[in-house]
């Protein structure tokens, strides 16, 4: 089911980040060796690197593809407290049968930042070309490329204040348009006495501003967070919104009762606590929204997903080597169609079915019971009318007779029909 390839980055330090282009054939990955590396798949799926570069004077935290249509764009950043816009060019045309110079240039550097920035990413394709940076002073900062032509120029929209330092952030991928744009961010302070480590903000046409809406203060999250992503959403009515924290949470924002002075109705849906060994890192959906993957200090790659029940499992469990550690079909920790009906003793049900026989030949009826006649009219030809051909039983006698249609239409080639209610279907083919 899964196939593992291993890949000498040839980074000199800690690699923190990797990050898949839109359609998953070229790689991004950071270090704290200050460079950034991009892959490319070949067509034997094998990764080839073809740029590496130093991109920052301290360690890189985070890289991120732009959508294609603005082309190959990438945003970092870094301790040395920016973060930087990369673009790539091709340089002249190569002769016949090699490959163009590719290279990567520094289109702009965002300073404003007084601290490290941990956090970057691009905003929704709608929203044209826009990048949100969170930073360890608490500040989200989000920019806009005026001209997607000239993208050394970008300006700072806003200044979002939060009350405690910025770990990750993300984006709210939704295709229906009533959905305000919307930013999830967590926080890695370590006091769990400040309140909840996770913020919603939202942004206001009206007011044109961005404003927190919920604080997810109802769950709990008091722990760190590492990373936090919003599940891409296709047409449902809510968001999920995955945490990583000493452990995998799953979050839904559905709409909330009426009357109810809440923006969202917010509620824990997974808290996934077995198979885990260690603090979670990473967390990242796939495009449907449907499978999350997480990654911890044990080494392992999990995969989650909900059943029937919307009750998360881990479907798959994935070592460091590549090997698969756990494979789970998810019908044996899945409930019952008993344990369904009657979760419990106490609970009744509406109604109680037992089995009183069974009847291996419709024509093997005991005395006294009445059989279940079936219809013996069958149509005898492709276009003629149904024919009559007898009954198994002779207690019901002649055949009922065939309702006339009240409305006959006569011509060359059309159906005839029997009225609604007759039961019986007839057609055939009359010629006026």
């Amino acid at each position: 089911m899964f196939e593992a390839h291993s890949i000498n980055a040839e980074h000199k330090d800690l690699i923190h980040d990797v990050a898949y282009d839109y359609y998953g054939q070229r790689m991004a990955t950071c270090s704290s060796d200050q460079s950034v590396k991009v892959w490319d798949q070949d067509e034997q799926k094998n990764w080839i690197l073809s740029a590496s570069w130093k991109a920052h004077s301290g360690s890189v935290w985070k890289v991120t593809w732009a959508h294609p249509e603005f082309g190959q764009v990438l945003a970092t950043c870094s301790f040395d407290r920016t973060a930087a816009i990369w673009e790539e060019i091709i340089g002249e045309t190569p002769p016949q049968g090699e490959r163009g110079l590719k290279t990567w240039i520094r289109r702009t550097n965002l300073v404003d930042s007084r601290t490290s920035v941990t956090d970057v990413k691009f905003g929704p394709k709608s929203l044209g070309l826009q990048l949100a940076t969170c930073s360890t002073d608490g500040v989200i900062r989000i920019y806009e490329a005026p001209d997607v032509m000239n993208l050394s120029q970008w300006t700072l929209q806003f200044e979002v204040q939060c009350k405690l330092p910025c770990s990750c952030l993300t984006w709210s991928h939704s295709f229906s348009r009533l959905h305000p744009p919307m930013i999830a961010v967590g926080s890695d302070d370590p006091n769990p006495l400040n309140g909840s480590k996770v913020a919603i903000f939202e942004y206001s046409e009206n007011s044109r501003r961005w404003t927190k809406t919920e604080s997810l203060q109802s769950i709990g999250v008091t722990e760190p967070v590492h990373d936090i992503a919003f599940a891409p959403n296709l047409g449902r009515s809510f968001h999920l919104l995955a945490i990583a924290t000493k452990d995998v949470r799953i979050v839904t924002l559905g709409s909330p009762p009426e009357g109810s002075s809440q923006r969202f109705n917010v509620q824990l849906t997974a808290q996934p606590e077995d198979n885990l060994s260690g603090t979670v890192w990473r967390v990242s959906w796939n495009i449907l929204g449907t499978i999350l993957a997480s990654s911890g200090d044990d080494g392992c790659v999990r995969l989650w997903k909900a059943n029937y029940m919307n009750s998360w499992k881990c479907i798959a469990e994935l070592r460091g080597d590549g090997t698969l550690a756990k494979s789970d079909s998810s019908t044996s920790s899945m409930p019952t169609m008993s344990q369904v009906a009657a979760p419990n003793q106490s609970s009744t049900n509406r109604y109680n079915y037992m089995k009183l026989g069974a009847i291996t030949n419709p024509t093997q009826v005991p005395k006294g019971s009445a059989a279940i006649p079936t219809s013996k009219w069958q149509p005898i030809g492709r276009f003629q009318r149904k024919t009559w051909i007898g009954s198994d039983y002779g207690s019901y006698g002649s055949p009922p007779p065939l309702e006339k249609p009240s409305k006959v239409l006569c011509s060359k080639n059309h159906r005839l029909f029997s009225p609604p209610g007759a039961g019986i279907l007839s057609e055939h083919d009359s010629e006026s």
